[in-house]
């Protein structure tokens, strides 16, 4: 990655995103490429400029959670790397979030005043949160699924299933996981 980490706010209230944008414009590492408040643009502004990161507002607009799946699809479509921002305090509303986002981190907007640190420890590697996050969701698979995904991402492993065993729980992780290809999978946890 180059010095200049390239990031794109994703934010409903137009108050805080700009909030965020100050806040981040007084780092000399950081490119705020852009704002969106919505699905469309936050794609657009994505495909186009290929942020490094993305600070994603968890709702978006009257429909609940729009933010995990504008989340998936950016992650799948450039590889960004995306920080939950949310202001629901709830244990089960981050986690959720964060599994089905496949997120690097997850921030409370309360805890505002470690945006950049956490911006800069997303972009220049794995966080301790993104290995949780990572762990989260493997919980939801089998011991042979995991065996599959292991497979699927690349380890070398002993399988002794035969190809139909391994095509259907390959179809059985995808549906867990929410995603339409091994391509995706690789994509996301490769």
């Amino acid at each position: 990655m180059s010095d200049i980490i390239k990031i794109l706010i994703v934010e409903y209230d137009p108050d805080f995103a700009f909030l965020i944008k100050q806040q981040l414009s007084k780092e000399p590492d950081f490119n705020c490429i852009g704002i969106a408040s919505n699905y469309a643009d936050a794609i657009k502004l994505a495909n186009v400029y290929m942020p490094h990161v993305v600070i994603m507002d968890l709702n978006l607009s009257l429909s609940e959670f729009e933010g995990v799946e504008i989340s998936r699809e950016i992650r799948i479509k450039t590889g960004a790397k995306v920080i939950i921002l949310t202001s629901l305090e709830s244990e089960g509303i981050v986690e959720y979030a964060a599994k089905r986002a496949f997120a690097a981190d997850c921030l409370l907007k309360s805890q505002f005043s470690i945006l950049c640190s956490t911006v800069r420890y997303v972009a220049n590697g794995t966080t301790p949160h993104q290995l949780l996050i990572r762990k989260l969701i493997l919980e939801d698979l089998s011991n042979a699924e995991r065996n599959i995904f292991d497979m699927i991402i690349g380890k070398k492993i002993g399988i002794k299933s035969s190809n139909k065993t391994i095509s259907n729980q390959k179809t059985s992780i995808l549906k867990k996981l929410g995603l339409k290809n091994t391509k995706e999978l690789i994509k996301l946890m490769g």
